[in-house]
């Protein structure tokens, strides 16, 4: 797992040269948190997290639907254009999660170039045929609460 995230990391090492990020970063909100009177005592009840902001992403790389930020998306423009990193935890498990991404990349015209099954962990990558600088690469997680932790990387190219 170790190796394939360092693998990752290391695929938009470099991306940033200056220019300003094609995508600006996405901030997790907080959710709001309200107060309802119950009885005698108020309960205090949290809003459910918004979705993440996806303007700017492409098709093949927006959040797992009812996913929720695990941190800031990471966004840069580099020599072979622009792309980030987004994470995140879903309720859904990491198989259910890379066959959603492969849909997506396959839809989008994307050929799988890689697939990894590692204990529980899942990980996928595709990249377009006509441009190797068009990416997606996924690593789903299993996490000991029962959700799943998803780290995505994408590229568009030139």
């Amino acid at each position: 797992m170790a190796v394939a995230l360092m693998a990752m990391a290391t695929s938009l090492t470099g991306c940033g040269n200056g220019d300003a990020p094609a995508v600006p970063p996405v901030a997790p909100e907080a959710p709001a948190v309200t107060a309802e009177a119950v009885g005698p005592a108020a309960v205090v009840v949290a809003a459910p997290t918004p979705p993440p902001r996806t303007s700017g992403l492409p098709a093949f790389a927006t959040p797992y639907p009812d996913s929720r930020p695990t941190g800031a998306q990471t966004a840069a423009n580099g020599p072979d254009g622009p792309g980030g990193i987004l994470s995140f935890t879903t309720e859904a498990d990491p198989d259910t999660v890379v066959a959603w991404y492969r849909q997506k990349a396959e839809a989008a015209g994307l050929s799988s170039v890689m697939a990894m099954n590692q204990g529980k962990a899942r990980a996928y990558g595709a990249t377009a045929a006509d441009n190797a600088a068009t990416s997606l690469r996924v690593v789903a997680d299993p996490v000991d609460d029962g959700s799943t932790s998803v780290q995505l990387t994408w590229s568009v190219g030139r």
